[in-house]
């Protein structure tokens, strides 16, 4: 369990480095690294999987975001760029929970749907809700923002209240 999480922890740590941006993108690298230690951090407590899954599917959106801006600003662009994008971090994820058992085993469901992928899913929305959340913030504020590191504070405070909802759960 523990050479699982420093790999992990390796793994967001090569992540973040490799998408480095030069400048403030949608979503900043402090923001992908807190969420990635959040990832770390559920799975090295032994906190449930949905819980985890929630703090994947933001990391998952937060370097899908970062990775689309980083392109841009390349002036790269291909057919399909946003669904490619995805597809491939979204397996990235996935593929490799699924074939080591992580994802798919028959006594880790909620609601009849994998813990772990469930969460993804809902960590996924939930990021997503909270970028969306921080742009319409900035939109009625002068494209200000209301308080310093508004746009790390929003996805964590919305990612650390999912979570709390579905430990409630799932307790």
């Amino acid at each position: 369990m523990m050479l699982k999480s420093k790999l992990l922890t390796a793994a967001v740590i090569f992540f973040a480095l490799l998408f480095a941006p030069v400048k403030a993108y949608a979503v900043c690298p402090l923001c992908t690294i807190a969420v990635g230690a959040g990832v770390g951090l559920t799975r090295s407590l032994g906190v449930d999987d949905i819980i985890s899954g929630i703090w994947f599917g933001g990391l998952v959106v937060s370097t899908l975001m970062w990775t689309l801006n980083f392109l841009k600003s390349k002036h790269k662009s291909f057919k399909y760029q946003e669904f490619i994008v995805a597809l491939i971090l979204y397996g990235l994820v996935v593929i490799p929970l699924m074939a080591t058992g992580i994802i798919g085993a028959t006594d880790n469901k909620l609601w009849g749907i994998d813990k772990l992928l469930l969460g993804i899913v809902v960590g996924s929305i939930i990021f997503s809700a909270a970028v969306f959340t921080n742009d319409q913030l900035k939109q009625g504020h002068l494209g200000k923002v209301y308080f310093p590191f508004q746009k790390v504070v929003i996805p964590l405070v919305f990612l650390l209240l999912s979570s709390l909802l579905f430990y409630f759960i799932t307790r």
